[in-house]
């Protein structure tokens, strides 16, 4: 279906972009309205941690599985129901901290929820956006994280001041089932896959594509990726192959860095600079603001690259992703550095913008090696990236409570030092990882 003249595609991106939006909208809210409430019970920090790192459980658990259904059933169609079913759980939770089998239950059942989210976006990305178009539209749809993420930094913890933190929910739910019903009038599913159109334009490992075209006629799969009849997922091949490990390594520590800056930024800013977050007004979005650009800047250059041939799509991808990856090493291991609200916002918004930057190398690359199976390829790796989730919320409230126990105030520096050396170091290490082990060349079909 169309909007005026808007191309189908393009109307898919744009709400996959507004998908991924609100679902920020929400984890940063939840971070916000129980960090609220919990310091307000006299909750500890490490018990902060656990509880802010449950939902990285449930989305870890449904990574594969995402990948899986939607593969199976389409993209189109999980998305829906797993939309549906984490804002009816927003709109039921009770926001009690002493309650905490409850909250630890929803936010399970949230995560799992969105676990299904990204690699159905992939495969229906896969499906309906040609090879010469997915570096910005991965990018743009993507970026929507990062602009939810500002959005809710910015109006969030004036609506908790005013309205408190229960509401943070009820807003989150309204948001979930309004997109919920817009996807459902205007989404549907291509008649054929895009996947085949502008492959010119990429390069195909030659052994691989003799192998294809024996197997196209064994099978009966068409070559532009419709499936006629049913074929196998490769996941002995998948889970051996080393440029899907590249690109899970880089998973792992780009949502390791996002995820403990996203859910102990506001810590950092209140406890560790004495800062209010409502008083700061709009520089506390600035660092995902930051992201939403960079995103999208990755994206438009990268693609330039590409079909300008200025670069092979693997010296493209590996460029991007080596430059965003140690910049941002650099700014993270820098912010306790800097103490005051300027410093710190400056040098997170610089480290989350190349960290973002570099998605146009490693994030893209699903699409690229894999097309057919990109969204199980992306529920691989994004599992990685879940399971940085629970390490790197976890582990940080953890060091805080180490730091106070060893007569640290929160409010020093070096109480903070490890908890964005560590994201800094794995930075570089992934970095070398990808610049050695990636290809942008498709291996699988």
């Amino acid at each position: 279906m169309k909007i005026k003249n808007l191309p189908v595609r393009y109307l898919i991106v744009l709400l996959t972009f507004i998908c991924t939006s609100v679902c920020y909208i929400e984890r940063v809210g939840f971070s916000i309205a129980y960090t609220v409430a919990a310091d307000a019970a006299g909750v500890n920090q490490s018990t902060k941690g656990t509880i802010l790192s449950t939902f990285y459980y449930g989305y870890a658990f449904s990574q594969v599985p995402g990948g899986y259904f939607a593969q199976k059933i389409g993209g189109r169609k999980v998305l829906l129901l797993s939309f549906l079913l984490w804002s009816s759980t927003c709109a039921i939770l009770p926001l009690d901290p002493n309650r905490t089998l409850i909250l630890v239950t929803a936010r399970l059942l949230v995560g799992v929820a969105q676990g299904f989210i990204f690699p159905s976006i992939h495969t229906v990305l896969a499906q309906w956006v040609p090879p010469h178009e997915r570096s910005r539209s991965v990018s743009l749809t993507t970026s929507g994280m990062y602009l939810g993420a500002a959005l809710g930094m910015l109006f969030l913890p004036s609506l908790v001041k005013f309205k408190g933190p229960q509401s943070v929910f009820i807003a989150e739910a309204f948001l979930g089932f309004v997109w919920s019903f817009i996807w459902f009038r205007y989404a549907s599913d291509p008649k054929a896959s895009a996947s085949g159109a502008g492959e010119s334009l990429l390069p195909v490992n030659k052994k691989l594509d003799r192998k294809v075209s024996d197997r196209t006629v064994e099978t009966g799969v068409e070559r532009n990726g419709v499936k006629k009849t049913g074929v196998g997922i490769p996941w002995g091949r998948i889970m051996t192959s080393l440029p899907v490990w590249a690109i899970v390594v880089n998973n792992f520590t780009f949502h390791y860095a996002l995820y403990v800056l996203m859910n102990w930024l506001p810590t950092y800013f209140e406890l560790g600079l004495k800062l209010s977050l409502h008083e700061m007004g709009s520089s506390k979005m600035l660092p995902y603001l930051n992201m939403f650009v960079f995103s999208n800047i990755g994206g438009v250059v990268a693609d330039y690259l590409i079909t300008r041939r200025i670069m092979s799509v693997t010296r493209t991808r590996k460029f991007l992703n080596t430059v965003g990856f140690l910049v941002a090493s650099f700014a993270l291991v820098v912010i306790p550095s800097f103490r005051t609200s300027a410093g710190a916002v400056f040098c997170s918004s610089v480290a989350l913008g190349f960290l973002a930057l570099g998605r146009a190398g490693f994030a893209v690359n699903h699409m690229d090696i894999a097309p057919r199976y990109a969204g199980i390829v992306m529920g691989v790796s994004n599992t990685a990236g879940t399971l940085a989730g629970i390490v790197g919320v976890d582990l940080t409230g953890k060091l805080l409570e180490a730091a106070k126990a060893s007569d640290l105030d929160l409010s020093s520096p070096e109480s903070w030092r490890a908890v964005f050396l560590i994201p800094g170091l794995l930075c570089v290490f992934s970095s070398v990882i990808f610049a050695l082990f990636s290809t942008g060349e498709r291996i699988f079909d």
